[in-house]
């Protein structure tokens, strides 16, 4: 099986079009194995591109992220004809960005930030796990992984406070 071979049903996206590209994170989320780790490590450049800007900013841009991921995620979602796809990868995005508010600066966070983010979007402990089998669409698809960072965010606080 080639790396590249792409499943039937995501023959049906059309990479021109920009919400599904955005979708499927650039293509990462095209990869067979682990698509959803290989869209959160598409969104690490994406997060060292705009973690200089000020806080403000930053939190505004996932703002925007997430409000327009909805609908990123429903037109994938509507031309696989799946719901919630793991090559839907734009959740990932949006949470890795919300894991590292406020993150301090180094490597060392960047992999942190990574690891806690994917440990809560596997695990899906409650109350996750809840609104992953009740909200569906692109809400459903957005707010789990909303919830899955905001736990990842409050990890890495507590870290960073500990850690001084």
């Amino acid at each position: 099986m080639s790396f590249f071979m792409i499943k039937p049903e995501l023959k049906r996206l059309n990479l021109k079009n920009p919400l599904h590209l955005l979708a499927v994170g650039f293509g990462s989320g095209l990869s067979p194995k682990a698509p959803g780790t290989m869209g959160t490590l598409a969104a690490i450049p994406l997060y060292l591109l705009v973690s200089g800007l000020p806080i403000h900013w930053f939190i505004a841009l996932l703002a925007v992220g997430f409000v327009v991921g909805i609908r990123i995620c429903q037109s994938a979602t509507d031309a696989i004809g799946m719901a919630d796809h793991g090559a839907i990868v734009w959740d990932e995005v949006i949470g890795f960005g919300v894991t590292m508010i406020a993150a301090p600066a180094g490597w060392e966070w960047v992999l942190a930030g990574f690891l806690l983010f994917r440990l809560f979007d596997v695990l899906k402990p409650w109350p996750i796990c809840w609104f992953d089998r009740r909200i569906h669409g692109g809400l459903g698809i957005m707010l789990d992984d909303l919830i899955a960072a905001l736990f990842a965010l409050l990890c890495m606080q507590l870290l960073a406070v500990w850690l001084g």
